[in-house]
């Protein structure tokens, strides 16, 4: 600890109460946040605090929100450098304030260099204790998990980081109806079995066991991202699955070809049109196993294949392949819940759910949930 002042500087590893979102590796000297809506919360007695955080990135900077009381108050991109940023200044030193700092980008597969790290907090007060919900969620998915076009103008294309947040995401917004503390994984373009682009390594199964083992090069190595994910230290009760929207695309799209071995990869559209049945059946597959390592990691979730917010081409494959999964291990805690559609009026920016859109899948979504754990 050292002091400025009024102000009293704590490295974050040594605050007691301080509460980490996302999955991370449990090292607070400093704090990674690796996956979208990653973040720390803190309940604040004070009139003034502010985070010490290092940032990097090659290609796409990484974006937070401050929410005070729950309430989305600033969003800033952060560039390159070790800095101090102001979360609130000049409240009531008396009042205590709910405090969330939000990592509104998902991690970034192909830039090895974009990183988000807090160090520090300043603060001319006290921090207590923040309670845990009583539920827990995880969220798997691609880019509409990653909230990607659930903020900006339903114009914007640009394939860039302002564009994603997890604050007005469904997810999020799911969480906050259920009053439950939660997680994402996610991962732009990507599939249970392939990616939009049939690129068959890019699929967020393989990856799952890892605390972020989408991520590529030394430095996020070293930093934790591919080490084992402790699943003891977070069981979730509701899993939620939001894939197969990329795996459908991918049969509209080029064959992908790997560069070191040659060959290459394509989900096979029929003469009349139609999805070719060898690799529908692949996905089916793909699906499944997916179900038998999510059941091994968490013995006791209810796991939730929720789909359709970009159409639902590949939803009768997921049925066939949830009702298979059930009837080989017998395993009940399994639905297949269909989400409202994006349409003209609630579609966001890059073609994607917009904010309207999340919110009307997020209202159904927990009302499902709610009534599927009695709530």
């Amino acid at each position: 600890m050292r002091e400025n002042n009024n102000y009293k500087i704590h490295a974050l590893s040594e605050l007691e109460h301080v509460k980490v979102h996302g999955r991370t590796t449990g090292c607070l000297s400093p704090l990674t946040l690796f996956w979208t809506g990653s973040g720390i919360e803190l309940n604040v007695k004070g009139s003034e605090i502010w985070i010490e955080v290092e940032v990097d990135y090659d290609t796409y900077e990484p974006w937070i929100s401050i929410l005070i009381n729950e309430v989305p108050v600033s969003r800033q991109m952060l560039t390159s450098g070790r800095y101090w940023i102001c979360v609130f200044r000049g409240m009531n030193g008396n009042v205590v304030k709910n405090v969330r700092i939000v990592k509104d980008v998902q991690a970034m597969n192909g830039d090895p260099g974009c990183c988000l790290q807090i160090h520090s907090i300043k603060l001319d007060g006290e921090l207590l204790p923040v309670e845990d919900k009583p539920y827990k969620i995880e969220f798997i998915g691609d880019s509409i998990t990653s909230g990607e076009g659930s903020i900006g103008a339903k114009e914007e294309e640009d394939w860039i980081s302002m564009w994603f947040s997890a604050v007005y995401h469904y997810g999020t917004l799911t969480a906050q109806a259920m009053n439950a503390d939660y997680r994402i994984l996610s991962q732009s373009g990507w599939g249970v079995l392939t990616s939009w682009d049939n690129n068959p390594y890019a699929n967020l199964p393989d990856y799952y066991e890892k605390v972020c083992g989408i991520l590529t090069g030394e430095k996020n190595k070293e930093l934790g991202a591919l080490e084992e994910n402790d699943f003891d230290s977070w069981q979730p009760d509701v899993i939620v699955v939001n894939l197969g929207t990329n795996d459908g695309g991918a049969f509209f799209n080029s064959a992908w070809k790997d560069e070191i071995t040659g060959e290459t990869h394509k989900q096979r559209l029929n003469e009349d049109g139609s999805f070719c049945e060898e690799d529908v059946k692949l996905f089916e597959e793909a699906v499944e196993k997916f179900l038998v390592k999510l059941r091994k990691y968490n013995k006791k979730a209810k796991i939730v294949w929720a789909y359709g917010m970009l159409g639902i081409s590949m939803m009768p494959a997921i049925y066939r392949a949830v009702a298979s999964y059930i009837t080989h291990t017998g395993d009940k805690s399994v639905s297949v819940f269909q989400l409202p559609n994006t349409n003209g009026e609630t579609v966001g920016a890059r073609n994607h759910p917009g904010q309207l859109s999340h919110e009307r899948a997020a209202k159904d979504l927990s009302d499902y949930l709610k009534q599927m754990i009695g709530i």
